[in-house]
């Protein structure tokens, strides 16, 4: 399996998986609990024309060990900094979706030289309201002193996963589930930290001059979809909605948002548009 060396205050390795070929680079960031696998049905729609690289953050997925100390999504834009230098690509295309958006904006921010454009899913650039925290600190409680549970992943997929088209919970949730099933606290819990602790980056968005596509679903019951479209019109864009979509909008509803995605792309001016088929 490939496993990136990438430094930072403690020396660590980042899985990740690359498809390869001549096409522009399109970097793609997950959400909080999710892996470089919620990114298949972009892969499959873009991988013929794109160079597509997907990676797991600190504490998730295969990069996550026995152990994590704190961080903040600062550390982890170093880390995707540090990532494509590592892998020697130009300035890529970077798609974060929620926790991947807290990341991408801030990579953006802090080494603007390493981003060619952004494309920002569920994700905003604000920080978690009060009650949401509370709500959430109740749920990794129930997870410290019970021990994962089907109802407790059940609760956990309706606000970071969301519903199918006409169900209440996405179909393909399950495999999702029995993931996080297998999760260690000692990685749930600084990642958690870092999600509620993170700063307000809103007031600074204007420093950011990259072509950038916001994406949100409408029912998302995680980040608002309010807070979707603040985060673009500080970027000056227009939010996409997602209609019937929850928070991994792209996961659940590809076939609304892969257009999106391949007619923004066609848009940049670096890149060659894709061959028609």
């Amino acid at each position: 399996m490939p496993y990136a060396d990438v430094p930072s205050r403690t020396s660590r390795q980042f899985y990740y998986e690359d498809t390869g070929g001549a096409g522009p680079v399109i970097v793609f960031s997950h959400g909080f609990m999710m892996d470089h696998e919620m990114f298949a049905p972009q892969i499959e729609a873009l991988s013929a024309q794109y160079r597509c690289i997907t990676w797991d953050q600190r504490g998730h997925g295969l990069t996550a060990t026995d152990r994590l100390s704190p961080f903040d999504f600062y550390d982890s834009a170093n880390d995707l900094s540090n990532f494509l230098d590592f892998l020697g690509v130009p300035p890529a295309i970077l798609v974060g979706m929620s926790q991947g958006g807290f990341v991408t904006l801030r990579t953006a921010l802090s080494n603007p030289d390493a981003v060619a454009a952004m494309i920002l899913i569920d994700t905003e650039a604000g920080v978690m309201p009060g009650p949401e925290i509370n709500g959430n600190e109740q749920l990794l409680n129930m997870w410290i002193t019970n021990g994962f549970s089907q109802v407790l992943g059940e609760i956990i997929a309706a606000q970071i996963i969301g519903p199918g088209d006409g169900q209440p919970l996405w179909p393909g949730a399950q495999a999702w589930i029995d993931k996080w099933s297998q999760d260690k606290l000692v990685n749930l819990i600084p990642s958690f930290n870092a999600l509620i602790d993170r700063r307000d980056v809103t007031s600074i968005l204007g420093a950011i001059k990259k072509p950038a596509l916001v994406i949100h679903g409408e029912l998302d019951k995680s980040i608002a979809p309010a807070m979707g479209q603040a985060l673009a019109a500080g970027l000056g864009v227009t939010c996409q909605m997602i209609p019937g979509a929850g928070h991994a909008s792209n996961l659940t509803h590809p076939a609304q948002v892969n257009p999106l995605i391949e007619a923004f792309l066609t848009t940049l001016a670096l890149l060659p548009p894709p061959t028609p088929d």
